[in-house]
């Protein structure tokens, strides 16, 4: 839009839509749409229409409305509509569930062909029908490993041989192509997020407070130690060969841990509530879910340390990066995938 018709708009009173934080959403979360004109009478709410179905304002004013993503919509226009007429179309993500009656407890991961693996994990203790789900590109969803008891980790190695690990025993187990699992390292507490460098080492999280680092041959000892979490310790490499890990604890100000190749470990950021599953893009930024000032879905931090909200969404405990740009998002019973036009980082470069 030029000049003069920003100003005409502002003349005649029409809503402009100057931006939206985020620009995608689950069904569920929440966006707040900045602007003029966005309300122009006092006791009368703005209606706003995502992809033409209208979602559930929670707060209006005359420069920002906060709006609910409504369930049955999807990706397109978001308009704000006044007495005065419609605003400028602003467009909006909305993720699209590919699964449900699964329960990850943290990130899922893809093979190499593009299939997305997830957990039904369980309570603690509690021995599930189905372990681990596959999920092909046509959102087709198969069984894939029926015999390990609470489910937490999961990762493929380099040469994509897919390992898991179990909170319940503290074991990792290593699956062979056929199914047949053996387990490839055991004795680790509360075993929960897992990853592997690019060196071919093995890293897992035990939830009382350590990280293990073990070998190829299955030499395994103590990487680094952290504060105990509440639920689980999650995983990530980043660009530079750092380990990132998130720890979920009583405090409502937790940080995302670096932890160096030797072992020294520092706060990469501080100030997300309960964060959980995190993966980096191409460029180096990190994403976490968690939540920011109040506001839940997933958390973007640039390499320069700056947060805000990528994704809105409730009840998110990880993410991975797909195919085509796209995100998968885990919540505590179903995936979401969603066309964020990201591209993630890639694990073995």
């Amino acid at each position: 839009m030029g000049l003069a018709e920003k100003i005409l708009g502002k003349s005649n009173g029409r809503p402009h839509i100057e931006r939206l934080d985020p620009g995608a959403s689950m069904p569920g979360g929440e966006v707040h749409i900045f602007g003029t004109n966005l309300k122009t009478e006092i006791f009368v709410r703005p209606d706003v229409r995502f992809n033409d179905v209208f979602g559930n304002i929670i707060t209006a004013a005359e420069h920002r409305v906060i709006a609910r993503v409504p369930d049955r919509s999807s990706s397109g226009p978001l308009v704000v509509k006044t007495n005065v007429g419609n605003s400028n179309p602003a467009e909006f993500k909305i993720s699209k569930q590919i699964a449900e009656s699964v329960h990850p407890v943290t990130n899922p991961t893809l093979d190499a062909q593009g299939n997305i693996y997830t957990t039904l994990s369980g309570s603690r203790g509690q021995k599930t029908p189905i372990s681990i789900f596959k999920i092909d590109e046509h959102n087709d969803i198969t069984p894939f490993l029926t015999e390990i008891m609470n489910p937490t980790g999961i990762a493929f190695d380099r040469h994509g041989t897919f390992y898991v690990s179990s909170r319940q025993d503290g074991s990792v187990y290593k699956v062979s192509p056929t199914g047949a699992l053996s387990i490839y390292a055991q004795g680790m507490g509360m075993a929960t997020g897992i990853a592997f460098d690019r060196e071919g080492f093995l890293y897992v999280g035990d939830r009382s407070g350590s990280i293990f680092k073990i070998r190829e041959d299955g030499e395994t000892f103590v990487f680094a130690t952290l504060e105990p979490s509440v639920s689980a310790y999650h995983l990530a490499f980043g660009p530079n060969g750092n380990l990132f890990v998130t720890g979920p604890t009583v405090s409502s100000f937790d940080a995302v841990h670096c932890i160096t190749p030797g072992g020294v470990v520092s706060e990469y950021y501080v100030g997300l509530g309960r964060p959980q599953g995190l993966a980096f893009d191409m460029n180096g930024n990190l994403y976490v879910a968690a939540s920011l000032a109040g506001r839940r879905g997933i958390v973007k931090i640039t390499s320069e340390g700056r947060a805000s909200m990528a994704v809105s969404g409730n009840n998110l405990v990880g993410l991975a990066f797909a195919p085509n740009n796209s995100m998968v998002l885990a919540t505590h019973g179903a995936l979401d995938r969603i066309d964020i036009g990201i591209a993630g980082m890639p694990l073995w470069g």
